[in-house]
C-alpha cells in the first residue's frame, strides 16, 4: 500500500525535497499538496528581477502544472491549511478541504514582521514576501510617485532597486547606522550607502519610523500619503513598503501541539516532536537558529528526502553562509563572522576611488569572515576557506589579493552564493 504525503506549503525547499524523493523513490508516496497561494511553485530568489522588469513571472516558475500531473500530485492551489488533527492524522483547509497522512511536511516559510506604528494597515501599506507582493508594488508604480521603503536590509535595498527601475523615487529609512548591518561591517555599508545615492535612491540611516501618515481620496477611500520619523521629519510617500524583517510561520504547528520556539523546533533529520510530521524550510528551528538562504533550506530537503525515503545519511548542520545582493551595478558579498572577538585579526583592502572594500577576519589561522565590495571575484576562493578551515599561515601575506596572488584555483563561482527570497 502506498504511504500518504501532505505537504503544506509549496516553496523552493518543499520543492526541492520532493524532486530528490520522486528521483530517489518514486511511487512511495501519494503526494498532496495545499498551497496558500493561488499558483505553482516559483523561484522566490528571482522576485527582485520581476519587480525591475527584468524577467517575467513565467521565466521563475520552478515547477509548471504538468510537473505535478507527471508526479501524480494532488496541488491544491489558493488553499491555506488551518487545521492539523494529530489524532486522526488530517489537515484541514480554509474552504474544509480535508487530506488524511502517513507522513506530514510543514513547509509554512516565513511571515514578514510589521511594524507596530500607526497607519500600519492603510492601503498602500505592503510587504515584500510573495508574487502578490510583487504585483501589488507594480500597480502602485504603473503611476509614479514616491515609494518609501522601511528597512535597509537585502530585501529592503533589492525592493528599493526595483522600484526604482519601474519609475518611482525611492526613500529608504534604516533604523541602524549601517545598511545590512548583519552582513556588513561599517566600511562596506557605507560604500553601499553611496551606491544606491548613485542611482538616485535616498537614503536614510538612524532613522525611527513613528508613524504612518494618511489621506482621504476622491472616492472616499483612505491610504497611506507619508511617513513620520521620530525626529518629526516627514517623508511623502504613495506606497510604504515594510521590509524590517521575517518571522517563521510556526502558528499551525503551535495550535497543532508540536514544540516550537522562534520557528518549530527540528532534529538533523527535520524531525518535529511528532515522528510522523517534518519540517522544512524557513518555518524551522534547530539548535536555535532559524534560517532564510538558499543554501541550508535546500540541505534540510535533501535530508527530507532521505528521511521519507529510509536512505539514511548525514544529518542538518550550521555551517557559514554567504550573502550577495540582488541590485544591479552593486558588486557585493558577505559571509562567515567578521564581528569583533579577541583574537581576531582583520586584512582589509581598500580603494575609495574605485568603491572597492574587502576585509578578511582572521581567527587561529584561518579566515572565519569575508566582505567583499565594488569586486567580489574571489568571493567563491574565501568562501571555500571559510568552510574548509584552511590553514592560511603560509600564505597570509598575499591572502587578500587572491588566489592569482597567493596560489590555489577558483572554485565554482556558484557555491558562493546563497540568497534570501
Amino acid at each position: 500500500m502506498t504511504n500518504r504525503l501532505v505537504v503544506i506549503g509549496n516553496g523552493m525547499a518543499p520543492g526541492r525535497a520532493l524532486e530528490r524523493l520522486f528521483e530517489a523513490a518514486p511511487g512511495t508516496y501519494d503526494v498532496t499538496i495545499f498551497n496558500a497561494e493561488p499558483r505553482t511553485n516559483y523561484d522566490r530568489i528571482l522576485l527582485s528581477p520581476v519587480l525591475s522588469g527584468e524577467k517575467s513571472y513565467e521565466e521563475i516558475v520552478i515547477h509548471g502544472d504538468a510537473w505535478y500531473e507527471q508526479n501524480g500530485v494532488k496541488l491544491h492551489k489558493g488553499k491555506k491549511v488551518v487545521a492539523i488533527d494529530r489524532a486522526a492524522k488530517t489537515v484541514t483547509a480554509e474552504d474544509g478541504t480535508t487530506a488524511a497522512y502517513d507522513k506530514l511536511l510543514i513547509a509554512t516559510g516565513s511571515v514578514p514582521f510589521i511594524i507596530p506604528v500607526p497607519g500600519r494597515d492603510l492601503a498602500g501599506v505592503l510587504t515584500y514576501r510573495d508574487l502578490d507582493d510583487v504585483n501589488a508594488m507594480l500597480i502602485a508604480a504603473e503611476n509614479g510617485g514616491h515609494a518609501v521603503v522601511i528597512g535597509g536590509g537585502l530585501l529592503g535595498l533589492e525592493a528599493a532597486a526595483g522600484l526604482k527601475a519601474r519609475g518611482m523615487e525611492v526613500t529608504v529609512v534604516h533604523l541602524m547606522p549601517t545598511l545590512m548591518e548583519r552582513q556588513l561591517d561599517a566600511a562596506a555599508g557605507g560604500l553601499l550607502k553611496r551606491a544606491l545615492e548613485d542611482r538616485a535612491i535616498k537614503v536614510i540611516t538612524k532613522a525611527n519610523t513613528k508613524e504612518i501618515l494618511a489621506t482621504h481620496d476622491s472616492r472616499g477611500s483612505t491610504r497611506v500619503r507619508g511617513v513620520v520619523l521620530d525626529d518629526g521629519a516627514e517623508i511623502a510617500a504613495d506606497i510604504v513598503v515594510m521590509a524590517v524583517g521575517i518571522r517563521p510561520n510556526a502558528a499551525i504547528a503551535k495550535e497543532a501541539g508540536l514544540e516550537t520556539n522562534r520557528g518549530i523546533v527540528v532534529d538533523e533529520r527535520l524531525r518535529t516532536s511528532d515522528p510522523d510530521i517534518l519540517a522544512v524550510g524557513e518555518c524551522v528551528e534547530f539548535n536555535g537558529n532559524v534560517y532564510g538562504l538558499v543554501a541550508p533550506l535546500y540541505e534540510q530537503a535533501n535530508i527530507v528526502s532521505n528521511e521519507l525515503t529510509g536512505l539514511g545519511g548525514a544529518g542538518f548542520t550550521d555551517k557559514a553562509l554567504a550573502t550577495k545582493l540582488k541590485v544591479t551595478g552593486v558588486d557585493l558579498f558577505s559571509a562567515g563572522d567578521f564581528a569583533d572577538a579577541e583574537g581576531r585579526e582583520e586584512i582589509v583592502l581598500r580603494d575609495a576611488t574605485r568603491g572597492v572594500d574587502k576585509r578578511l577576519v582572521l581567527e587561529d589561522d584561518k579566515v572565519v569572515g569575508a566582505v567583499l565590495f565594488g569586486d567580489t571575484s574571489d568571493s567563491s576562493w574565501f568562501f571555500q576557506h571559510i568552510k574548509d578551515g584552511t590553514d592560511i599561515s603560509e600564505m597570509r601575506d598575499k591572502l587578500i589579493f587572491g588566489p592569482a596572488y597567493a596560489g590555489g584555483s577558483q572554485a565554482d563561482p556558484s557555491a558562493a552564493v546563497a540568497t534570501l527570497p
